[in-house]
């Protein structure tokens, strides 16, 4: 399979899966807060009790990744280890999204407590299989190639992709929104109704599923001596592999501090455009903004790797990130100072990805070296991991930040008072500044593992492993 369409494909996977990322963690709570419960006799309680059960069950969700790393890492099918997993999961995240951009057969009006269990229910079956797919996406990346460069190409190929997917949704959100809502419920001008984010779901979960398609068939995992040294995952040895191998655990902690806070900041932007500003439908700028950037940033990553290496990218683009902070701090309601602002806090974020998946990436070899064992999904089970684990955080950030500055509903701009105004700001700004700060300062002082470490790393390991295989030992189970 030549490289060029296995390029595309992974690309492709990677559009569909960041769309429909960004529309759970960063629309359906805006769904919950600003249509869901409108006009409901307790919507406040209501907001809270759904925030606080996404909160939890993701919580809880998340301490079985690994383990689904393991599931994953375990699976033996004439189809690979990653297929079977990218198109179940694909198949019912899908269908589970668009049933929670509705009232569920009308429970959210009727049997509030009916519909909390029975949204609980179909939040967990979502969550479940969207990390599946999630994991064998984006564990794929180390079976389709050991060599440095050319991972460099698949990630990059791939956030390509992914940074257009969300980048994308912030693009056509509100105008699909606002079309499906005149569509089936017959409104005019920016009026959102539930249909119309139903039909907005509905478009996303199709390109979700497309685009697991396209990753599933259009790729082809290596096979290799170093790939072949793998043995069966006991439940016991799942969090071994990642706890013994310490540049994944501190990788760990710096990317989760550093996506903490950009989910936080990235999941109130449209509230700022709507509760702040007074112009939501300007709010499809920052999508064009950031799609525009985030291809030249995504473009530049290999240069900017061969140039300052991966330690400088994360590092520099975490400063790049607090200029911006600071002009969106003081654009106030200028939407032009707005934007500039956001572009450049978002400009360097697709190259912080990828030095962190990189790294990643890296680091299961260098958890091979250091242990025995080679564990593919399990360590990439970990950037999902933290994903997740940000945005659940963020979605209760998100829904407080929202409750206690009074933007929810049909709240407008002359709505929100001054101390309002202030706690969004200190949501918004001041928090995502103080946790993105301090994951620079992790990432500079604890990763030793740079591009040269992992190319000693696998010519070692190469050097014994063929020594190991000339004596007739058995490689692998």
């Amino acid at each position: 399979m030549n490289l060029f369409k296995q390029y595309a494909s992974y690309a492709f996977g990677a559009f569909g899966h960041d769309a429909f990322y960004a529309t759970l963690s960063t629309y359906f709570p805006i769904f919950v807060t600003s249509v869901l419960f409108t006009g409901h006799a307790n919507s406040a309680q209501m907001i809270g009790a759904v925030s606080a059960m996404l909160v939890i069950i993701r919580l809880i969700e998340i301490a079985f990744d690994p383990m689904i790393g393991g599931v994953v890492d375990n699976t033996r099918t004439r189809w690979g280890k990653f297929k079977p997993w990218l198109l179940g999961g694909g198949l019912v995240s899908s269908i589970t999204l668009m049933i929670i951009f509705t009232s569920i057969g009308g429970l959210a009006d009727h049997n509030d407590m009916l519909y909390l269990i029975v949204f609980g229910i179909v939040f967990v079956i979502l969550d479940i299989f969207y990390s599946f797919k999630d994991i064998s996406l984006w564990s794929m990346l180390p079976a389709l190639s050991v060599d440095s460069k050319t991972r460099t190409k698949f990630g990059t190929v791939a956030r390509f992709g992914s940074t257009l997917g969300a980048q994308g949704v912030i693009i056509v959100v509100m105008p699909l929104v606002y079309f499906f809502s005149q569509k089936f419920s017959g409104t005019t001008g920016q009026t959102q109704t539930r249909a119309g984010w139903l039909g907005f779901a509905a478009v996303i979960a199709v390109v979700s599923f497309l685009g697991a398609l396209t990753a599933a068939f259009g790729t082809k995992e290596q096979k290799n001596l170093i790939r072949e040294n793998t043995e069966k995952t006991r439940l016991r040895d799942v969090f071994k592999a990642i706890g013994e191998n310490d540049q994944l655990m501190w990788l760990a902690l710096s990317y989760f501090l550093f996506a903490f806070g950009y989910v936080i900041t990235n999941s109130l932007l449209l509230y700022y455009f709507r509760y702040v500003i007074g112009k939501p439908a300007a709010y499809s700028m920052v999508g064009v903004i950031t799609a525009i950037l985030g291809i030249i940033s995504v473009v530049l990553f290999p240069f900017m790797v061969s140039l300052i290496k991966r330690r400088g990218v994360y590092v520099g683009g975490i400063a790049l990130m607090v200029v911006g902070y600071l002009i969106f701090l003081f654009a106030g309601t200028n939407v032009t100072m707005v934007l500039v602002g956001v572009a450049f806090y978002f400009f360097p974020y697709p190259m912080i990805f990828l030095a962190a998946l990189m790294t990643i990436t890296d680091s299961v070899e260098y958890g091979q070296w250091k242990n025995g064992t080679r564990n593919e999904s399990v360590t990439l089970a970990v950037r999902p991991l933290i994903d997740k684990l940000a945005g659940a955080f963020a979605n209760g950030v998100v829904m407080l930040a929202a409750l206690q500055s009074g933007m929810t509903g049909n709240a407008k701009p002359s709505d929100i008072s001054a101390g309002g105004l202030m706690q969004f700001k200190m949501f918004i700004f001041y928090i995502p500044i103080i946790l993105i700060i301090l994951a620079a300062i992790v990432y500079f002082g604890k990763i030793k593992l740079s591009e040269q470490r992992h190319a000693e790393i696998v010519e070692d390991l190469e050097k014994k492993l063929k020594a190991e295989k000339a004596a007739g030992q058995k490689i692998g189970d």
